[in-house]
């Protein structure tokens, strides 16, 4: 079974729609390390279109280009990378495919299939969004940036009930980030006030 794990950079409240005025002041070796992690994990990308539209309209070029970042856009290239698209799309990158079928039960299949090791989400809100509700997310890895960015899409949007989730590992960078994995956790019993008033601090 495939794990399925999202990447995301985030600010400290919530939005994941990065904005790189905010997001490059904080991006330094150990962040680097950490991205480079996440897409070790994977043998699979499954991405949005605007997502997808972002990297193939980067990647490609600094792969070519031959620079510092070259063999990490050669990575880029050579995974396989599925898209999640309700049009039909040309793929002028490598290695690309459009999703085909409907997003959940498509994905539930891929991380059943024995040929697939991992699935990685990097970035594509709506798609992480979705994948959530189906509970088919196996971690979040969140890079958590010391900026409240007041503005953009937050990665939990609204909705019936709250996500529980457990902490299996975090790291704080130099530069104030946080990196946090969280896995799904189970719902909570439900606890009442009287349960934890012998906890609440004590008058002076």
């Amino acid at each position: 079974m495939a794990k399925i794990i999202s990447t995301l950079f985030i600010s400290a409240d919530g939005v994941a729609e990065i904005d790189l005025d905010w997001h490059f002041p904080y991006f330094d070796d150990n962040m680097g390390r950490a991205v480079g992690e996440d897409y070790d994990t994977s043998d699979v990308l499954l991405i949005g279109r605007e997502t997808y539209d972002s990297f193939a309209g980067a990647w490609p070029g600094r792969e070519a280009a031959g620079g510092d970042d070259a063999a990490f856009a050669k990575q880029l290239g050579d995974v396989r990378k599925i898209v999640v698209s309700r049009q039909p799309l040309e793929f002028t990158w490598r290695n690309s495919e459009l999703l085909d079928g409907e997003l959940a039960p498509t994905v539930a299949a891929l991380k059943a299939d024995p040929g697939i090791n991992g699935i990685l989400i990097p970035g594509s809100i709506s798609v992480v969004q979705q994948l959530l509700a189906a509970g088919l997310i196996d971690e979040l890895r969140l890079l958590v940036h010391p900026v409240a960015a007041r503005k953009g899409r937050r990665l939990f949007d609204d909705g019936d009930a709250p996500y529980h989730l457990t902490v299996t590992a975090t790291e704080v960078f130099p530069t104030g980030v946080i990196r946090v994995i969280y896995a799904p956790a189970e719902t909570p019993a439900k606890v009442s006030y009287d349960e934890v008033k012998g906890k609440v601090p004590e008058g002076n």
